[in-house]
């Protein structure tokens, strides 16, 4: 998640990341509502395209879930590597993750 200089002093963390949280996991509890649904589709038998077509759209939300914790990671994680002289390993990480994200 981005990180910000806006620190929290008690818990450490910026009130970026702590909003970046947060919208996080109101999208992840969306997503857990929309497979609830599709659960529910297949008991009740639904026409398999309109079940394909939610499927289609969990998977498209789970992306942007990704995505959103990529440009996070690139913006607040790598960037401290970078300044910290870690930079090759924090980009080696990133292409190991990123194999794992587009497969």
């Amino acid at each position: 998640m981005a990180r910000s200089s806006n620190s929290n002093s008690s818990t450490g963390q910026s009130d970026d990341m702590v909003r970046d949280k947060q919208a996080l996991l109101d999208r992840l509890k969306k997503i857990e509502g929309q497979v609830r649904g599709l659960q529910r589709m297949i008991e009740d038998d639904r026409y398999c395209v309109d079940v394909l077509v939610q499927v289609a759209a969990v998977k498209a939300a789970m992306n942007k879930v990704g995505m959103v914790l990529l440009e996070g990671h690139a913006r607040g994680c790598m960037q401290a590597a970078v300044r910290r002289g870690e930079g090759d390993q924090s980009v080696n990480e990133l292409m190991e993750v990123l194999d794992k994200f587009v497969k």
